[in-house]
Parts: structure tokens; sequence; C-alpha cells
């Protein structure tokens, strides 16, 4: 088990959006999806876009480069299961937002 983080404010990131963070030096999408906040790894596996500038549909994210998509709860993709990413343990204390890493 590593160690929680604050990764950014829950303010900071509008239900239904993602915002990405540095998070022990790796670039982190931290999304909210009804004031539940889900992290993963920012980097798409397929051609490295950037998953936190993609659009948020229910708990899916869309990379805005080639319009993969990633349930950004399980680091699944609805599409096929083969293509994962990392996701990453949050929680909330008061306004911050902490990541494991």
């Amino acid at each position: 088990m590593g160690n929680f983080v604050k990764a950014i404010n829950k303010s900071d990131v509008p239900e239904k959006e993602g915002r990405v963070v540095q998070v022990a030096g790796q670039p982190v999408a931290v999304f909210n999806i009804g004031g539940e906040f889900c992290a993963v790894d920012n980097i798409c596996p397929h051609r490295g876009g950037p998953l936190g500038e993609g659009d948020l549909e229910g708990e899916v994210v869309t990379c805005p480069w080639h319009g993969w998509l990633f349930d950004v709860k399980t680091g699944k993709s609805p599409i096929n299961p083969a293509a994962c990413i990392k996701t990453f343990p949050c929680r909330v204390e008061g306004n911050d937002v902490l990541v494991e890493v």
C-alpha cells in the first residue's frame, strides 16, 4: 500500500470533468463523477493522448486524439477489454482530493 498525497482541490474539478495533475512526478487525470473522484494514468495506451482532456460521459472518458474509451473507475475499455489504463485509489479529506501513489 502506498501513500496518499494531495493531488488537487475538489473544487477545481467540476462535476463530469477531468483535470490533469502531477502526482509523484507522473501525469494523472482526476475525474469528478457526481462528487466521487477517480484517478487514472493520463496517457492513453494507443498513441499517448491526454485522457484528462477527454470528454467524460458517465464513467467513460474518450481520448481526445483517437476516440479510445476507458472506464475511469476500472481502467478497462468498454470496447476492447484487453485495453486498460492504470487506476489510482482516491479519497477526499476536506477540500483535498488525495491519490495513492
